[in-house]
């Protein structure tokens, strides 16, 4: 890597003073995918299709036929796949009776077939033994069949495809071994162990989450990891509070700050103290202590009141109000603006806004784990086609939001094997609690989605992908990303299943700024949560000047080394870079509450 060249230094700015608060603009229709008014028989389609959807937890049944129609379609008429498919469960049977043959007579043979990357299931050395490793090795073998029998076939959709092989897989990990306490190692273990405890022990902990449940409760924050005092505890002040969001200033921890503040504008799919967790992994803590003037949104927790919120109304309400606050708080400084996850796509969107509009207030764009393109999002494309959004929209319809157990099942789906069923095993039958950390709770603290903000951001976002496609307006115009003239920043996580870092690449192939990119290792959380010392991280950076050509994604990877360690300080780095200088530390403005406000404790 050739050293990056030292940036000069932006020039102070004259900012006028911040406007009054916004006003909420009028609600117009959502964008739909015909014109004209409804049918007056409409609302009974929808209400019909609503009542399903709450039947079925959000998941269209006409995809899913679709999906396998047109799978089984194709496979019918290609005899050279069925052949193919064939010789491999014969392939599969002659190694499987080896190995179960090589296991009887007690001789040691190679597994023939291996467990997923995430699939912790089968961790017990117990499943290295016969009878147990015969069954482990079936159940793998029947997974290896079916993942040959999904995979693409000519003329048949590529999304179709990947949805049977992932139904296949959620089919298949209900019938695993290790659900069954009869034939697991480790239940059966720990049964003998514990003369049974651990069943009944399991059977309490069904009980209460069935309870939970059906009566649809969230479970309150631990006492332990108490809001405000365990989590979520950088001193700070709530200095601005709107119907959508709260403001929140922290409280400077150095005598000096770069004179240029930076504002957090995190995901509204979750709340914001997954930045703020643990004093010791706290990214906005951190950056305090760097010297930085922080300032973090807090997304209210919708209901149905607030079906009609649309997406302009959390950039105008959310984003500009917070960037207009921040403008009267620290006059005359641009500002580093900082989005994660959905708030990063929400935060291109209002920067490519502000470019087309020559509202030159940004200093710097920081993006993280959040994407501008979706063509390549991953596994989340498998919940979304037209049928499916629709779906989704009739149900939102009925109730004003998404819930958080319609939201939160299509994340643990992707990963059911870890998410889901290693966890009932652990809890239901080997009696083990849930041992609350950091993490998990504020993974549980989750909140429910506007009707109409989810149903644009699912339509014109992510199924028809208009950010990049041109067609995404803003207030009549359509924005470009490659309008963005300020340095950006941009961190992709190397297991990524939410936003793939491949995905998250494709901002340097829309955008035309100096930019810097940043592939850390780790998931969407825990990438990005790579506080300085923590054990066997590293990171790759590297530079795109402006007018360079395009890299590739593969080769930018062969071509920039593992440095050891946490990005944080390289972005700390990179930002010093983009500011003006050191200035006294600035004390939060007239407080509405102290931080983390209000709106966090919404359930």
């Amino acid at each position: 890597m050739t050293p990056k060249p030292k940036r000069p230094k932006p020039a102070r700015v004259d900012l006028s003073p911040a406007p009054p608060p916004r006003p909420v603009p009028a609600p117009t229709p959502p964008q739909g995918p015909r014109d004209g008014p409804p049918h007056a028989h409409a609302a009974l389609d929808r209400s019909a299709m609503a009542s399903l959807a709450r039947m079925t937890s959000g998941l269209s049944p006409h995809a899913i036929l679709d999906a396998w129609g047109d799978w089984a379609m194709h496979l019918g008429r290609a005899p050279g796949r069925q052949i193919e498919l064939m010789e491999r469960a014969q392939e599969n049977w002659i190694k499987l009776a080896q190995f179960a043959t090589a296991a009887t007579l007690g001789q040691t043979k190679d597994k023939p077939f291996a467990p997923g990357r995430y699939d912790t299931r089968w961790s017990h050395a117990g499943w290295d033994k016969p009878p147990f490793a015969v069954w482990q090795q079936g159940f793998l073998g029947a997974q290896d069949w079916w993942q040959a029998a999904t995979s693409d076939l000519r003329g048949l959709k590529r999304q179709n495809a990947q949805r049977t092989g992932f139904m296949m897989r959620q089919l298949l990990d209900t019938v695993s071994p290790a659900n069954f306490p009869a034939i697991n190692p480790e239940i059966l273990e720990k049964t003998w162990a514990t003369g049974a405890r651990n069943l009944v022990d399991g059977a309490l902990h069904f009980a209460d989450d069935a309870q939970h449940v059906l009566a649809h409760e969230h479970r309150p924050v631990p006492q332990e990891f108490a809001l405000g005092k365990v989590l979520a505890c950088t001193p700070g002040e709530v200095v601005y509070r709107n119907a959508l969001m709260e403001l929140i200033q922290y409280s400077p921890t150095t005598d000096k700050v770069q004179a240029e503040p930076v504002l957090i504008v995190p995901a509204w799919i979750m709340k914001y103290y997954i930045l703020d967790l643990s004093p010791e992994n706290s990214l906005i803590r951190w950056l305090v202590g760097q010297g930085y003037t922080v300032f973090c949104i807090s997304w209210r927790n919708p209901g149905a009141e607030h079906a009609e919120w649309s997406l302009e109304d959390y950039r105008l309400q959310g984003v500009m109000q917070a960037l207009d606050v921040v403008n009267g708080i620290v006059p005359d400084q641009k500002v580093h603006a900082n989005g994660y996850c959905l708030g990063g796509t929400l935060l291109a969107i209002t920067a490519a806004t502000m470019a087309r509009d020559c509202d030159a207030r940004l200093a710097s764009v920081t993006l993280m784990a959040a994407q501008v393109d979706f063509v390549e999002a991953g596994e989340l494309l498998l919940f979304l086609d037209e049928s499916q959004v629709a779906y989704l929209e009739d149900m939102m319809w009925a109730q004003g939001y998404l819930d958080r157990p319609q939201m939160s099942g299509a994340f643990a789906a992707i990963r059911s094997e870890d998410l889901i069923w290693s966890r009932a095993v652990r809890r239901y039958f080997l009696g083990e609690p849930d041992l609350p950390t950091d993490m998990s709770v504020w993974v549980n603290d989750t909140t429910r989605m506007p009707a109409r903000m989810h149903s644009e951001y699912l339509r014109g976002v992510f199924l028809e992908n208009r950010i990049t496609a041109g067609r995404f307006a803003v207030e009549g115009r359509v924005i470009a990303l490659k309008d963005i003239d300020a340095p950006m920043f941009v961190v992709a996580t190397e297991t990524d299943h939410i936003a793939p870092w491949r995905s998250v690449y494709k901002t340097a192939l829309f955008t035309d700024c100096d930019m810097h990119l940043v592939l850390t290792k780790g998931g969407h959380n825990g990438g990005i949560l790579s506080e300085p010392g923590h054990k066997g991280r590293h990171y790759r950076v590297g530079h795109r000047p402006p007018g360079a050509h395009y890299v590739g994604p593969d080769r930018w990877l062969a071509t920039h080394d593992p440095v050891g360690g946490s990005w944080w300080p390289e972005w700390a780095r990179w930002l010093e870079d983009q500011s003006s200088g050191l200035v006294a530390a600035r004390k939060p403005a007239a407080s509405l509450a102290a931080a983390p406000g209000e709106y966090i404790h919404q359930s």
